[in-house]
């Protein structure tokens, strides 16, 4: 018989609350487990997450796994990592260039109900812009970039990042700090949750 937290998950990937509003439909990506240490809360999965339904399975991913120095099979393990988007399915194309953001149903709905589950989480990547509004709120900086730079301020809970999209490698360039000193605080950080990986 499903536990309540099972049947949390169901829910989650069974949702369709904004099926009108999303071009490929739905198929809600979420990976949990009640004894996960790290919860990674991004934007929302892009068409080729949608299309394997397996979160971080593109290039972007490929750079999060290097920043954070864990393997795919940690890094897929839920009983380990949890990971809970902002937006839980792909949210479609921006005119202007990108994806459009998460949907706001999704973190209202569901993000308190599934972290509510998650004890053990010693640790949570805030990445790109929306995760940090929702979960930094009013001490977030006035920039995504002030945000990143000022992570000291928010741990040990918090790690606040930029999106480890390729359009984000210019970003990178201008702000050596990041790797100076972001990643290798992020770095520690891991190799002490997960030190046989």
């Amino acid at each position: 018989m499903p536990d309540a937290f099972d049947t949390l998950l169901k829910s989650v990937r069974d949702c369709r609350i904004c099926a009108a509003h999303l071009p490929l439909g739905p198929r809600p990506v979420v990976q949990a487990s009640q004894t996960a240490r790290l919860l990674i809360i991004g934007q929302a999965p892009g068409t080729r997450v949608h299309e394997t339904g397996i979160p971080w399975n593109d290039a972007s991913g490929e750079r999060l796994r290097d920043w954070l120095r864990l393997d795919r099979d940690l890094f897929y393990d839920p009983c380990q990592i949890a990971i809970v988007p902002m937006g839980f399915c792909y949210p479609g194309r921006d005119p202007k260039g990108g994806d459009n953001p998460p949907r706001p149903e999704c973190a209202p709905t569901w993000h308190a109900p599934l972290l509510r589950h998650l004890p053990q989480v010693e640790v949570t990547l805030l990445i790109g812009m929306h995760a940090q509004a929702r979960y930094l709120a009013k001490t977030r900086k006035k920039t995504m970039t002030e945000t990143v730079a000022a992570f000291r301020e928010y741990g040990p809970e918090f790690i606040p990042l930029p999106h480890p999209s390729w359009r984000n490698t210019a970003w990178i360039k201008r702000n050596p700090w990041f790797e100076r000193d972001t990643l290798v605080y992020l770095r520690a950080r891991m190799q002490k949750l997960f030190p046989s990986n």
